[in-house]
């Protein structure tokens, strides 16, 4: 079974992909940016408020799919800049408190909306 999920309280996709699909247990969200919900539009400051508007978005999606952070079992961390890394992971820390998801973090050259970072996930329904 499969299903896509969405919600108004994170970013509309800005290409042909859904905020997440739900499928055999567990939830794939696509890679989630620093955009408003609201405005669609980024935030405004560094790499550690992308980061926290970037994480808000992922947990708006897990809510509306019955899942949270906590069944998060693998994060991809996009940045912009590897030198962001001490600052993006200590906001992510804050949202990992215990039991962290494995997780890659790499440089791309760049990301959408010239963001600053960029998250995908999946997790446990």
């Amino acid at each position: 079974m499969r299903k896509v999920v969405t919600t108004e309280n994170a970013p509309t996709p800005i290409g042909p992909y859904s905020q997440a699909i739900k499928a055999n247990g567990f939830i794939f969200l696509s890679g989630q940016t620093p955009l408003d919900p609201a405005t669609q539009q980024l935030v405004d400051g560094g790499v550690a408020e992308q980061t926290e508007r970037t994480l808000k978005n992922l947990e708006a999606i897990l809510k509306v799919a019955g899942s949270s952070l906590d069944k998060v079992v693998r994060c991809g961390v996009f940045l912009k800049d590897m030198n962001d890394f001490a600052a993006m992971n200590e906001v992510y820390g804050k949202f990992f408190r215990s039991n962290p998801p494995a997780r890659t973090t790499v440089q791309a050259a760049r990301l959408p909306k010239d963001c600053m970072v960029e998250i995908d996930a999946i997790a446990l329904a």
